[in-house]
């Protein structure tokens, strides 16, 4: 949709600017692999790997797929996991949470004005087919439980949680879709799949009416919905949603038939 690709590409410069406390945009790295997916055409997409530490192959591990933003685009393989994609991959990564729960984290880049949603298609995008190839690589090479397979997005990365979920509910055990949206009509697929969703009310780079939509969609539907609206928030709701208190357990206690 035109909108959508405009208002994203508007606001992606301010959103990439904006710290959230923690990390700075260009700080170092350590915890997470720097690495690149290449699939079996040769299609490259950077990405980022947190691999839990004290990693033990007789374990089977769940694992986050985070989807940025407009501001972690690019080829540095760095932005997507910093700045304003801080909070939604590193939040599950503190040795609290690694502790309760230890867990891979997956963070793919998207190159440029791409985006992870095709709308008006029934097919993934090229970027979403090369993030859900990447997923069956990182299970095949690492100790992963297929039942515990979570993904979560915000902004472009929120639109694009919402339609790979709705185009490949079998991968998943649950979804986190932060100002995101898409197509009601598509509810169905996704009335057995665990959600939670956030927005901000004053949201007006993606209007909070687009997850107001799929929310409403899925409850007619009888499906397992949450959905947290902050009325003081606008686009950046990755600030308070990602350190919900109730979030992480809520997340990990899902788990896919």
């Amino acid at each position: 949709m035109l909108w959508e690709k405009a208002a994203i590409s508007i606001s992606c410069c301010v959103l990439f600017a904006q710290s959230i406390g923690l990390a700075q945009a260009q700080a170092p790295q350590p915890d997470f692999a720097v690495r690149i997916f290449t699939n079996s055409p040769g299609s490259n997409m950077p990405y980022r790997l947190f691999i839990p530490k004290d990693y033990d192959e007789a374990v089977s591990y769940p694992i986050i797929m985070y989807l940025h933003g407009g501001g972690g685009a690019g080829a540095d393989n760095i932005k997507q996991i910093s700045g304003g994609n801080t909070n939604g991959t590193h939040v599950w990564i503190t040795p609290e949470n690694q502790t309760k729960h230890a867990n891979f984290v997956v963070a793919p880049q998207l190159l440029g004005s791409n985006l992870w949603h095709e709308p008006d298609s029934l097919r993934l995008s090229h970027y979403a087919q090369l993030a859900v190839e990447l997923l069956e690589a990182l299970q095949q090479e690492f100790s992963i439980d297929p039942g515990r397979v979570y993904l979560t997005g915000q902004s472009r990365g929120g639109l694009g949680a919402w339609d790979i979920a709705g185009k490949r509910p079998d991968l998943f055990a649950a979804a986190v879709p932060l100002c995101g949206g898409g197509n009601p009509s598509a509810a169905r697929s996704l009335r057995d799949l665990p959600i939670w969703a956030f927005h901000g009310a004053r949201d007006t780079t993606i209007p909070a009416e687009r997850s107001r939509e799929m929310v409403a969609a899925l409850r007619q539907l009888g499906g397992s919905v949450k959905y947290t609206e902050y009325p003081d928030v606008g686009h950046a709701v990755w600030q308070k949603a990602y350190l919900e208190p109730e979030l992480i357990n809520w997340l990990f206690s899902q788990r896919r038939k």
